[in-house]
């Protein structure tokens, strides 16, 4: 489409129109989803053409990857957030190792390189506490650290190629699991038979 855009409504050579949110965010899903497809057919000829800088690489695509699981993550981390809201303490409901995997996750599928302290944040814990997760999944070598090349003072951490691969196993059993459950009858409606 093209056109600018202003607050909801777009103008476009035949005229303009008004999206509502939904629209917005639907249409927001599929560009991210292109745009992740097309981050992996780049990340596939940069590897066939030499390296991507990374001492081992992320696999971007395999037959149970899908675009769609940044934004499954991105709301099993949200909803997590919710829960806290809710009953009034963030801490009630704490898994920080989740919470970072969750993290990072959603940055490899954006692409996206996070520094420890971010990724700190993320965990909704102190930051004392996050950094032992980090140590602790680095140690099980579901994450990796690396160091800024630009700047010494910093350090980012993203998903080993296994951290990455098991992430992408839990969001492709749950999305199968859920698909089974819709093709399961209900007992009331199997003894109502």
């Amino acid at each position: 489409m093209t056109g600018c855009r202003r607050g909801s409504i777009f103008l476009t050579p035949t005229g303009a129109y008004r999206m509502s949110q939904n629209q917005l965010r639907a249409k927001a899903r599929r560009l991210i989803a292109a745009a992740n497809e097309l981050l992996a057919i780049a990340h596939e000829l940069e590897l066939n053409n030499g390296g991507n800088g990374f001492e081992e690489p992320i696999p971007l695509y395999n037959a149970k990857d899908s675009p769609a699981w940044a934004e499954v993550a991105r709301s099993t981390y949200q909803e997590r957030r919710r829960r806290g809201e809710i009953f009034d303490d963030p801490t009630l409901f704490g898994e920080p190792a989740w919470d970072i995997l969750l993290d990072l996750f959603i940055a490899a599928k954006e692409r996206k390189r996070l520094p420890v302290t971010s990724a700190c944040i993320g965990a909704a814990v102190p930051a004392t506490t996050a950094l032992r997760w980090l140590t602790v999944l680095e140690d099980k070598g579901l994450i990796l650290r690396e160091n800024d090349t630009a700047d010494a003072r910093r350090v980012f951490v993203r998903l080993s190629s296994d951290g990455y691969e098991k992430m992408i196993t839990y969001f492709s059993r749950v999305a199968n699991d859920m698909r089974q459950d819709e093709h399961i009858e209900p007992p009331a409606l199997r003894l109502a038979h």
